[in-house]
């Protein structure tokens, strides 16, 4: 079945075009390397909770919006060899140079699951 890596950031909202921009460039150096899908969302009705929510889990400071994303693979052992090849890739080094990046890495929240059910 299924593996999804999922990701959690908080974007500054004056920088979302520019993270788009390196989203839809990162995005095209998975799929080639054999991700199946390459999804960004951006926070439309997300509110902060009284004990968890997705703006406390990423910090969410004033001005910045929360974006759930997500890559999906064929399994665990091909999400392993894709992010080797990804984390390889000399076009993926250029984008992810921290000092560039248009969101705080710090507190982007990131992990892999095991897919258990696809409808």
């Amino acid at each position: 079945m299924a593996y999804v890596d999922g990701f959690l950031v908080p974007v500054p909202k004056d920088k979302m075009e520019a993270y788009l921009d390196m989203s839809r460039k990162c995005g095209k150096v998975w799929r080639e390397h054999g991700a199946l899908q390459y999804r960004e969302t951006v926070a439309d009705d997300v509110k902060v909770g009284v004990h968890t929510s997705f703006p406390q889990a990423v910090k969410l400071e004033e001005g910045e919006v929360v974006v759930f994303s997500w890559i999906v693979y064929e399994s665990r052992a091909e999400r392993d060899r894709v992010n080797e090849a990804v984390m390889a890739d000399p076009r993926l080094k250029e984008m992810m140079d921290p000092a560039s990046m248009p969101f705080d890495g710090k507190r982007l929240v990131f992990g892999g699951f095991e897919m258990l059910i696809d409808m």
